[in-house]
Protein backbone atom coordinates (compact mmCIF):
# COMPACT_ATOMS: atom_id res chain seq x y z
CA UNK A 1 0.00 0.00 0.00
CA UNK A 2 2.72 1.92 1.15
CA UNK A 3 4.41 1.56 -2.46
CA UNK A 4 1.19 2.25 -4.38
CA UNK A 5 0.91 5.54 -2.37
CA UNK A 6 4.77 6.51 -2.49
CA UNK A 7 4.55 6.33 -6.61
CA UNK A 8 1.51 8.63 -6.45
CA UNK A 9 2.72 10.80 -4.53
CA UNK A 10 5.80 11.37 -7.03
CA UNK A 11 4.09 10.98 -10.13
CA UNK A 12 1.96 14.49 -8.97
CA UNK A 13 5.28 16.10 -8.00
CA UNK A 14 6.82 14.68 -11.44
CA UNK A 15 4.31 16.18 -13.16
CA UNK A 16 4.06 19.94 -11.42
CA UNK A 17 8.02 20.42 -11.56
CA UNK A 18 7.97 19.59 -15.21
CA UNK A 19 5.08 21.94 -15.41
CA UNK A 20 7.28 24.59 -13.88
CA UNK A 21 9.95 24.01 -15.93
CA UNK A 22 7.97 24.52 -18.62
CA UNK A 23 6.48 27.58 -17.50
CA UNK A 24 9.94 28.69 -16.69
CA UNK A 25 11.34 27.68 -20.22
CA UNK A 26 8.49 30.21 -22.00
CA UNK A 27 5.81 29.68 -24.68
CA UNK A 28 8.54 29.00 -27.42
CA UNK A 29 9.07 25.74 -26.28
CA UNK A 30 5.11 25.02 -26.79
CA UNK A 31 4.70 26.98 -30.23
CA UNK A 32 7.29 26.44 -32.56
CA UNK A 33 9.93 23.85 -31.13
CA UNK A 34 13.39 23.83 -32.47
CA UNK A 35 16.15 21.32 -32.15
CA UNK A 36 17.89 21.89 -28.81
CA UNK A 37 14.20 22.26 -27.51
CA UNK A 38 13.23 19.15 -28.77
CA UNK A 39 16.58 17.53 -26.99
CA UNK A 40 15.37 19.14 -23.68
CA UNK A 41 11.82 17.87 -23.89
CA UNK A 42 12.52 14.17 -24.47
CA UNK A 43 15.22 14.21 -21.64
CA UNK A 44 12.90 16.17 -19.30
CA UNK A 45 9.77 13.29 -20.11
CA UNK A 46 12.39 10.59 -19.34
CA UNK A 47 13.69 12.00 -16.31
CA UNK A 48 10.25 13.25 -15.33
CA UNK A 49 8.96 9.26 -15.85
CA UNK A 50 11.98 7.90 -14.05
CA UNK A 51 11.41 10.25 -11.85
CA UNK A 52 7.43 8.77 -10.82
CA UNK A 53 7.65 5.27 -11.27
CA UNK A 54 11.82 4.41 -10.64
CA UNK A 55 12.33 3.84 -6.97
CA UNK A 56 15.77 2.33 -7.58
CA UNK A 57 17.01 5.76 -8.57
CA UNK A 58 17.53 8.32 -6.00
CA UNK A 59 15.10 11.38 -5.80
CA UNK A 60 18.20 13.80 -5.23
CA UNK A 61 20.23 12.46 -8.17
CA UNK A 62 17.13 13.09 -10.46
CA UNK A 63 16.39 16.52 -8.90
CA UNK A 64 20.09 16.93 -9.92
CA UNK A 65 19.48 16.09 -13.56
CA UNK A 66 16.59 18.18 -14.11
CA UNK A 67 18.14 21.45 -12.42
CA UNK A 68 20.97 20.86 -15.12
CA UNK A 69 19.32 20.65 -18.15
CA UNK A 70 16.98 22.88 -17.53
CA UNK A 71 19.48 25.56 -16.66
CA UNK A 72 21.25 24.14 -20.06
CA UNK A 73 17.90 24.50 -22.31
CA UNK A 74 17.62 28.25 -20.68
CA UNK A 75 21.42 29.67 -20.92
CA UNK A 76 21.13 27.98 -24.14
CA UNK A 77 17.87 30.07 -25.23
CA UNK A 78 19.61 33.34 -23.72
CA UNK A 79 22.66 32.68 -25.62
CA UNK A 80 20.76 31.91 -29.20
CA UNK A 81 18.81 35.07 -28.91
CA UNK A 82 22.21 37.44 -29.04
CA UNK A 83 24.49 35.07 -31.08
CA UNK A 84 23.34 34.55 -34.68
CA UNK A 85 25.95 32.02 -35.13
CA UNK A 86 25.60 30.01 -32.76
CA UNK A 87 21.54 29.91 -33.50
CA UNK A 88 22.27 28.85 -36.88
CA UNK A 89 24.34 25.80 -35.64
CA UNK A 90 21.85 24.77 -33.46
CA UNK A 91 18.53 25.30 -35.09
CA UNK A 92 19.63 25.51 -39.00
CA UNK A 93 18.32 27.75 -41.43
CA UNK A 94 14.92 27.78 -43.58
CA UNK A 95 15.37 25.74 -46.99
CA UNK A 96 14.15 26.62 -50.52
CA UNK A 97 11.52 24.35 -51.68
CA UNK A 98 10.66 26.33 -54.72
CA UNK A 99 12.79 28.78 -56.24
CA UNK A 100 11.05 31.03 -59.30
CA UNK A 101 8.81 28.33 -59.84
CA UNK A 102 11.48 25.51 -60.31
CA UNK A 103 10.96 22.27 -57.51
CA UNK A 104 14.24 22.19 -56.37
CA UNK A 105 15.01 18.18 -56.07
CA UNK A 106 18.18 17.88 -54.01
CA UNK A 107 16.42 20.04 -51.41
CA UNK A 108 13.43 18.04 -50.79
CA UNK A 109 15.60 14.65 -50.52
CA UNK A 110 17.79 16.96 -47.91
CA UNK A 111 15.19 17.64 -45.78
CA UNK A 112 13.48 13.69 -46.32
CA UNK A 113 10.55 15.35 -48.14
CA UNK A 114 8.54 14.16 -51.25
CA UNK A 115 6.54 15.58 -53.47
CA UNK A 116 3.20 14.39 -51.54
CA UNK A 117 4.57 15.93 -48.40
CA UNK A 118 5.17 18.66 -50.18
CA UNK A 119 2.30 19.39 -51.81
CA UNK A 120 0.39 18.24 -48.77
CA UNK A 121 1.92 21.50 -47.03
CA UNK A 122 1.51 23.09 -49.86
CA UNK A 123 -2.43 22.77 -49.41
CA UNK A 124 -2.58 23.51 -45.90
CA UNK A 125 -1.51 26.74 -47.21
CA UNK A 126 -4.63 26.37 -49.79
CA UNK A 127 -2.81 26.13 -52.81
CA UNK A 128 -4.04 23.49 -54.77
CA UNK A 129 -2.10 24.69 -58.01
CA UNK A 130 1.40 24.17 -57.98
CA UNK A 131 1.65 26.62 -60.72
CA UNK A 132 0.43 29.67 -58.58
CA UNK A 133 3.53 29.52 -56.84
CA UNK A 134 7.00 31.37 -57.08
CA UNK A 135 8.66 30.95 -54.12
CA UNK A 136 8.54 28.18 -51.42
CA UNK A 137 10.39 28.07 -47.85
CA UNK A 138 10.85 24.92 -45.18
CA UNK A 139 10.71 26.81 -41.91
CA UNK A 140 12.62 25.93 -39.39
CA UNK A 141 9.27 24.14 -37.32
CA UNK A 142 8.34 22.37 -40.42
CA UNK A 143 6.03 24.10 -41.49
CA UNK A 144 6.08 26.28 -45.10
CA UNK A 145 6.10 29.71 -45.87
CA UNK A 146 4.62 30.56 -49.85
CA UNK A 147 4.60 33.31 -51.85
CA UNK A 148 2.48 33.36 -54.91
CA UNK A 149 2.66 34.70 -58.54
CA UNK A 150 2.03 37.84 -58.91
CA UNK A 151 -1.28 37.31 -61.19
CA UNK A 152 -1.93 35.03 -58.21
CA UNK A 153 -1.66 37.00 -55.45
CA UNK A 154 -4.95 36.78 -52.98
CA UNK A 155 -7.77 39.44 -54.51
CA UNK A 156 -11.32 39.62 -53.87
CA UNK A 157 -14.06 38.17 -55.85
CA UNK A 158 -15.05 41.40 -56.81
CA UNK A 159 -11.85 42.56 -58.02
CA UNK A 160 -12.06 39.57 -60.32
CA UNK A 161 -15.71 40.44 -61.13
CA UNK A 162 -16.23 36.39 -60.95
CA UNK A 163 -18.79 34.55 -59.75
CA UNK A 164 -18.65 32.57 -55.93
CA UNK A 165 -20.02 29.60 -57.37
CA UNK A 166 -17.45 29.32 -60.51
CA UNK A 167 -16.62 26.24 -60.36
CA UNK A 168 -12.69 25.32 -61.17
CA UNK A 169 -11.68 21.33 -61.21
CA UNK A 170 -9.44 20.30 -58.89
CA UNK A 171 -5.26 19.71 -60.54
CA UNK A 172 -4.07 16.47 -61.56
CA UNK A 173 -0.80 15.02 -61.07
CA UNK A 174 0.56 13.58 -64.53
CA UNK A 175 4.14 12.31 -63.75
CA UNK A 176 5.83 12.31 -60.54
CA UNK A 177 9.71 10.86 -60.77
CA UNK A 178 9.69 10.35 -64.12
CA UNK A 179 7.22 8.26 -63.91
CA UNK A 180 3.67 8.76 -66.02
CA UNK A 181 0.35 8.05 -63.51
CA UNK A 182 -1.33 5.62 -65.82
CA UNK A 183 -4.15 5.66 -63.53
CA UNK A 184 -4.66 9.41 -63.01
CA UNK A 185 -4.54 9.74 -66.50
CA UNK A 186 -7.08 6.90 -67.17
CA UNK A 187 -9.60 8.74 -64.66
CA UNK A 188 -9.33 11.77 -65.91
CA UNK A 189 -10.17 10.97 -70.21
CA UNK A 190 -6.32 12.68 -70.50
CA UNK A 191 -4.71 11.08 -73.45
CA UNK A 192 -0.96 9.59 -73.26
CA UNK A 193 -0.34 10.94 -76.71
CA UNK A 194 -1.26 14.54 -75.55
CA UNK A 195 1.04 14.57 -72.68
CA UNK A 196 3.87 13.22 -74.60
CA UNK A 197 2.85 15.93 -77.65
CA UNK A 198 3.17 18.73 -74.75
CA UNK A 199 6.11 17.40 -73.79
CA UNK A 200 7.58 17.34 -77.31
CA UNK A 201 7.04 20.61 -77.73
CA UNK A 202 8.89 21.48 -74.87
CA UNK A 203 12.11 18.99 -76.26
CA UNK A 204 11.81 16.81 -73.38
CA UNK A 205 10.33 13.50 -72.65
CA UNK A 206 8.49 11.69 -69.61
CA UNK A 207 11.78 10.46 -67.92
CA UNK A 208 13.43 14.33 -68.21
CA UNK A 209 10.22 15.15 -65.89
CA UNK A 210 10.38 15.67 -62.17
CA UNK A 211 6.88 16.03 -61.57
CA UNK A 212 4.05 17.35 -64.02
CA UNK A 213 0.37 18.50 -63.64
CA UNK A 214 -2.77 19.32 -65.11
CA UNK A 215 -3.66 22.71 -62.85
CA UNK A 216 -7.32 23.69 -62.71
CA UNK A 217 -6.99 26.24 -66.10
CA UNK A 218 -6.48 22.95 -68.04
CA UNK A 219 -2.82 23.85 -68.73
CA UNK A 220 0.04 21.80 -67.45
CA UNK A 221 2.83 22.73 -65.22
CA UNK A 222 5.89 20.71 -65.99
CA UNK A 223 8.99 20.92 -63.33
CA UNK A 224 12.43 19.09 -64.88
CA UNK A 225 15.31 17.70 -63.22
CA UNK A 226 17.36 19.81 -64.61
CA UNK A 227 16.25 23.49 -63.53
CA UNK A 228 18.75 25.48 -65.03
CA UNK A 229 19.42 27.26 -61.44
CA UNK A 230 23.35 26.96 -61.02
CA UNK A 231 23.34 27.81 -57.04
CA UNK A 232 20.40 26.92 -55.39
CA UNK A 233 21.25 27.76 -51.31
CA UNK A 234 19.45 27.94 -48.25
CA UNK A 235 18.25 31.56 -46.43
CA UNK A 236 21.19 32.60 -44.65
Amino acid sequence: MFEHFNIFIRSITAFVILLLITRLLGKQTLSNMNFHEFVTAVIMGAIGANFAFNENIQVTHLLISLVVFTGTSYLLAKLLIRNRKIRKWTEGTPTVLIEGGKILEENLKKNNLTLDSMNQLLRQKDIFNIEEVEHVLLELNGKVSVMKKDEHRNVTLKDLKLKADSYKPVPIELIMDGQMMIGNLENNQISRDWLQKELRNLGKTVQDVFYAVKGSDGKLYVDFFKDGIKHPVDIE
